[in-house]
């Protein structure tokens, strides 16, 4: 099976950082998702209940972020990818998780990992 439902530029808004500037106010970041999901069944039946629903994925997601406060982008991927398979019906993660303007001279600054239900 190679299916994959994807979300592109998710934002999510969280505190994040280890500087104290960083810690005042939730910083936007980007996620970029796939999920490895078998849409077959979903595709017989037409049904959102037989399908990986990516709005419920997203909201989440974004609910999750809200709340946390970690210092590293490493953590907060580790366990939004970790949510992520815990909760919804996907075999396998990918997840990078991009944080726009922590560098002056980078666009943006991440990481991307991989995780699957026997690594999570």
């Amino acid at each position: 099976m190679t299916d994959t439902v994807f979300i592109e530029g998710l934002r999510v808004d969280a505190v994040i950082g280890v500087h104290a500037r960083e810690r005042h106010a939730p910083q936007p970041l980007r996620l970029d998702i796939r999920l490895r999901f078998d849409n077959r069944a979903a595709a017989a039946s037409d049904a959102l209940a037989d399908a990986l629903d990516y709005e419920a994925v997203a909201r989440r997601l974004c609910d999750y972020a809200a709340g946390t406060g970690f210092a590293l982008v490493e953590t907060l991927a580790e366990r939004c990818a970790a949510l992520v398979l815990e909760e919804f019906a996907a075999d396998r993660v990918w997840l990078k998780l991009s944080k726009p303007g922590a560098l002056a001279n980078a666009a943006a600054v991440g990481v991307e990992i991989e995780r699957g239900r026997a690594c999570a």
